[in-house]
């Protein structure tokens, strides 16, 4: 966790992508943002893997020059053979 990462969920929030409640999924998603993670993969349907909370982070992302965060369910990246 470094300010840049503070400030760009700070940014979700005052956006209202999620509440202060959410504070830990916000700095979750900036940590992956900020450190330029190729897929952040979660099971938090409600916060993170939600298509429209996905379209809104970012789009915060890119106001802030920030590259788009791909971000999937386990089940999309598990490969089966």
């Amino acid at each position: 966790m470094n300010d840049e990462a503070v400030e760009l969920s700070n940014h979700y929030i005052k956006e209202k992508i999620v509440g202060k409640k959410s504070l830990i999924d916000s700095r979750h998603i900036a940590i992956s943002t900020v450190n330029k993670v190729d897929i952040l993969v979660s099971w938090n349907f409600k916060h993170i893997v939600n298509f429209n909370k996905i379209r809104l982070y970012n789009s915060v992302n890119m106001k802030y020059g920030y590259s788009l965060l791909e971000i999937r369910t386990p089940r999309e990246v598990i490969y089966e053979k």
